[in-house]
């Protein structure tokens, strides 16, 4: 939607005022000792502190009112967060949950649990995983929106997340939560679609139809706490199991297929490794049956035939994960002790063992030959019909007596019989916190010194993938002089190259593929690696009225916190030598092992200063001020040591001219150093995906009818043989040329807020706040989006875009290695983002009948651009209601959620609640951002429309020791909104499930018992 259309959805939004959800504007936290502790600040003080940097806060009733095992579904309710790492990634999982708030990143959001940070999340990804974070102990969650590096240090730059949990628990406590989704398959132009293709091709396709449910999940923890030693003392503990079960793709309509486009309808694609071969010609010379490149098995005959899209086009998506089975430990304890008066131990001991399968469809020969990926195949192959003989060797001038080899061919087969890929991924964390705290006599202040140890074991077994050395020796099939159909590698006189475990692998015959050679090429890819992190700090803070320094216009004193803090994170990532050597046809390249650490040193203070209290027209006036300063050591073997250092601060005033209203600002400078991730993985060729025009073409250069020109197509490498005759890859999948950079330097971020918070005396528990929000990162560490280099480089010619766009063998970017566009870690141009969030809530009574409490939480994002690199201001784009492409998942202009939270006074409370997200566009339909992505799209593709979700659940307390409770999340069933562009990752059965609820129904009952 236009810009201007804001103040109208403001303005609906302030006559709801009352009715406002899902967060309020959190302020403080009481406990018994009045001290009051504010997410964004390290001071403590035992009078009213409040923030200068908007936060929101979700009560733990949250998590009861949906009835979630995940804490990162709750989180992500809210309009500031967008879409990470979840359950319902497949392709590409790291098995980890992750936030990320304004769209900014997940590696550049901060993640706290009672104030300290987490360590990263796995081997494989920065982001810290909140999966071990027990949703049923958590008290609160904080979520500070913009920079807070002066107060946490490095990686607050869209934010920080605290979660707050219960330590000071009392009794024993069993809550447990049982869950199912329901989804009714009712799209009648869908189940049109997969009724054409199912008659066609039936092992492939089918029509999901009626009521499905599915994706059972079961969360039981005990908690349990109470004093010791006559009070000096106290302990809590927990113990949680949480078991989900899967959901495939192939249980909904709108997901059994993999979408393309035609048109402004969807049409069923795939992928072009089929689970019958298909030839690719990637050197130019065969004819028919070749056309764009591609020929087909046909799997009666074994003879070569026309490619055919529909027959000849494999369905993935039956096969891949829509939610992912996971199975989970937790256990825990808290603990503090009065050692002495004014002296207190304390410590926090967390575990987690979390194991789960990221399941997708079976790997296969994508592109290989008797040669592994560069192709060919012996034209005395037995598997070969007279036919096939006839193309790829005759007609070449080849001779099968001769021992001659068709260079210039690849296949493409799917390994269906061999199951489909899994990777089974386990995560052990342990984390400790020990530490001694206490008061400076009478002075108002006080110290704390504490360490902390976190360990994150990574193991990862990665099943049912194909070894290209194994199958490039079974494919050179030869009969021995006994007439046997043997491997070449053991027909031959030289004994010492034997391979006594080859098996001939038959892909080119209707009999296929035998068991011993289905064992032979098959081989699991392991990894292990851990994440180890200590970080040390002592802090001292208090209240400065006993030094005199309190303002002569004020009656609190001044409050500080110094300190001190070392911490280091090391990385130590072991991958099995098939994963090294990237001897894996589904891995898109080598996975190197990692290894690296970063030390960091670091000194820090806070200083809260009311100037003016209790005067006319000046309620409260103060500032807020800190600092750190930061020294980086990087290390790993092999590669040279690299240092920097930084600094951050912040300044903020709060000003209240009375009771009713206060204003508030401030100004950060946030820095992000780059994490050993960015700094020392190695290069390697990966996967990314391009988006498809409005005819189905991905690569613009592919096909006999290619979309670029053939001058453009020539700035890309593409040769004047090869323009016309490049086959495109149907999957959308293609190289990329990714890893880390030890040269990067630290990103660095100005975060600006303003607003105020209304709490009018006349209206009784109402408040509400509006917070403008503008954040600026500058020198950006990410690649250059390959999408853009090769869209550039064909629009513009520019030498450093097209430096970057490699064509392999015939002219693809996808068929080996050998094509692939650079795309390692780079510090970059910027990013930035501007909005306005609006937080209200309201509790009022309804007749005698008990409270509603109305909560509203909307934000308003006013841009979201990248500056890709420096210098290149027209290629600037914002991607405000946008999605695909380089914008990712998609990003709603406006998105608010209000509840409604009904306690009835007769032992039963109800909830409701309304979610909304505005529609988005995909990213080349928009006409400002042409210039760069380009304007062709699919039509069907040009909109996801805004999406409304309802949200039910009621609570009754059965007695003061017992609780049930029970929901229904999005009531009426909405389907998410589909696009045959959201490429894999965080794009999933032709949906967004990390933005838009995609499986249905979520019902789940609930039942908490005290003792």
């Amino acid at each position: 939607m236009a810009k201007s259309k804001f103040m109208g959805r403001l303005l609906q939004s302030t006559i709801f005022v009352g009715a406002m959800a899902a967060a309020a504007p959190a302020l403080a936290q009481d406990d018994e000792s009045d001290t009051i502790v504010v997410t964004g600040t390290r001071i403590q003080r035992a009078q009213n502190l409040v923030g200068t940097s908007p936060v929101t806060e979700i009560g733990a009733q949250e998590f009861d009112e949906r009835g979630v095992l995940r804490v990162e579904d709750v989180v992500n309710t809210l309009p500031q967060a967008f879409g990470a790492q979840s359950v319902q990634v497949s392709n590409g999982a790291t098995g980890t949950a992750s936030l990320n708030l304004r769209g900014l990143g997940s590696n550049r959001t901060l993640t706290l649990v009672n104030g300290r940070r987490l360590p990263y999340g796995s081997t494989t990804i920065a982001a810290p995983d909140v999966n071990f974070v027990p949703a049923q102990l958590i008290e609160r969650v904080d979520v500070l929106t913009g920079g807070a590096s002066a107060t946490y240090g490095s990686d607050a730059i869209a934010g920080v997340v605290n979660f707050i949990l219960n330590d000071d628990f009392e009794g024993f406590r069993i809550d447990g939560n049982w869950s199912t989704y329901q989804h009714t398959n009712d799209n009648d132009e869908l189940q049109g679609l997969l009724s054409d293709f199912a008659a066609g091709n039936p092992t492939q396709f089918r029509v999901p139809d009626g009521s499905t449910w599915g994706g059972e999940a079961v969360d039981v923890t005990a908690l349990f706490g109470g004093d010791i030693d006559g009070g000096r003392g106290h302990i809590t503990a927990y113990v949680g199991y949480q078991n989900q079960n899967e959901i495939r793709q192939d249980s909904r309509d709108y997901s059994q297929c993999a979408f393309g486009a035609a048109g402004d309808e969807f049409t069923c694609s795939g992928s072009a490794t089929n689970q019958f071969t298909n030839f690719l010609d990637v050197g130019g010379g065969f004819g028919a049956p070749f056309a764009n490149g591609l020929a087909a098995l046909d799997e009666t005959t074994g003879d070569i035939v026309a490619y055919d899209g529909t027959t000849d086009t494999f369905n993935f998506n039956p096969f891949n994960f829509f939610i992912r089975p996971s199975e989970r430990y937790q256990f825990g304890a808290f603990a503090d002790y009065e050692l002495a008066e004014g002296l207190e131990f304390y410590s926090e001991l967390m575990f987690m063992d979390n194991r789960t399968n990221a399941q997708i469809a079976p790997s296969g020969v994508f592109g290989g030959g008797v040669a592994g990926q560069s192709g060919g195949i012996n034209c005395d192959n037995p598997f070969l019909s007279d036919q096939a003989v006839d193309v790829l060797c005759t007609a070449q001038g080849l001779s099968a007596e001769d021992g001659d080899v068709a260079e210039g061919v690849i296949f493409l087969r799917r390994n269906v019989e061999g199951g489909p890929r899994n990777n089974d991924l386990r995560h052990t964390t342990y984390r400790g916190v020990v530490g001694l705290r206490g008061d400076i006599g009478d002075t108002g202040l006080a110290w704390d010194v504490s360490g902390q140890y976190a360990n994150v074991h990574r193991a990862e077994t990665y099943n049912n993938e194909l070894s290209i050395q194994n199958v490039s020796r079974a494919l050179n099939a030869v009969r021995n002089d006994d007439g046997d159909i043997v491997c070449a590698v053991n027909a031959d006189d030289n004994v010492a190259n034997d391979d006594p475990n080859c098996a001939p692998y038959d892909i080119f015959s209707p009999a296929g593929p035998s068991e011993a050679a289905l064992g032979y090429i098959g081989q699991p890819l392991i990894l292990d690696g851990q994440i180890e992190q200590v970080v040390v700090q002592a802090l001292i803070n208090g209240e400065l009225g006993e030094v005199g320094l309190t303002s002569p216009l004020a009656t609190a004193p001044a409050a500080f916190a110094l300190g001190v803090e070392y911490r280091r994170d090391r990385l130590s990532s072991e991958p099995s030598s098939n994963y090294i050597s990237g001897d894996g046809f589904g891995q898109g390249g080598p996975t190197l092992p990692i290894e690296g650490a970063q030390d960091v040193y670091e000194i820090f203070g806070e200083l809260n200063v009311p100037l003016i209290q209790d005067r006319p027209f000046i309620d409260q006036f103060g500032l807020d001020l800190a600092y750190r300063y930061s020294s980086y050591t990087n290390s790993s073997e092999g590669t040279r040591d690299t240092s920097f250092d930084t600094e951050s601060y912040k300044a903020g005033f709060d000003y209240a001219p009375s009771a009713d209203i206060r204003f508030r600002g401030s100004y950060q400078r946030a820095v992000r150093a780059p994490n050993i991730f960015e700094l020392f993985s190695n290069q390697q060729v990966a996967l990314f995906d391009l988006t498809a025009d409005d005819e189905g073409r991905y690569d613009p250069c592919a096909t006999s009818n290619p979309a670029a020109t053939p001058e453009q197509c020539a700035r890309t490498g593409v040769t004047a043989d090869q323009y016309g005759n490049i086959a495109d890859n149907p999957a959308g999948q293609f190289n990329q040329f990714i890893g880390g950079n030890p040269d990067l330097q630290p990103e660095t971020s100005d975060t600006f807020t303003i607003g105020a918070v209304i709490e009018p005396g006349f209206l009784d528990r109402f408040s509400l706040s509006v917070d403008y929000f503008d954040i600026q990162v500058e020198d950006f560490v990410d690649q250059v989006s390959p999408n853009l280099s090769l869209q550039q480089c064909l629009e513009t010619g520019s030498e450093f875009f097209c430096g970057l766009v490699n064509r392999g063998d015939g002219g693809t970017l996808f068929a080996n290695p050998t094509g692939f566009i650079t795309a390692t870690d780079v510090n970059t141009g910027e990013i930035s983002t501007s909005g306005i969030d609006v937080l209200s809530r309201w509790t009022f009574p309804v007749a005698e009948q008990g409270d509603v409490t109305m909560d509203f939480v909307g934000t308003w994002v006013e841009s979201l651009e990248t500056l890709p690199l420096p210098g290149l201001e027209e290629q600037r784009y914002d991607c405000v209601g946008l999605y695909g492409g380089a914008c990712g998942t998609p990003n709603p202009e406006w998105r608010h959620k209000l509840s409604f939270r009904w306690d009835t006074g007769l032992n039963l409370g109800l909830t409701a609640a309304w979610r909304y997200y505005d529609a988005v566009d995909v990213v080349q339909s928009d006409e400002s951002q042409q210039a760069v992505f380009g304007s062709s799209f699919a039509p069907v593709n040009e909109t996801l429309d805004s999406q409304n979700y309802i949200d039910v659940s009621a609570r009754y307390e059965l007695s003061e020791m017992a609780t049930l409770r029970a929901g229904v999340n999005n009531v009426f069933d909405k389907e998410p909104p589909l696009s045959s562009v959201v490429g894999a990752g965080l794009g999933n059965g032709n949906t967004y499930p990390t933005v838009y609820d995609s499986l249905g129904r979520y019902i789940f009952i609930g039942g908490t018992i005290d003792f």
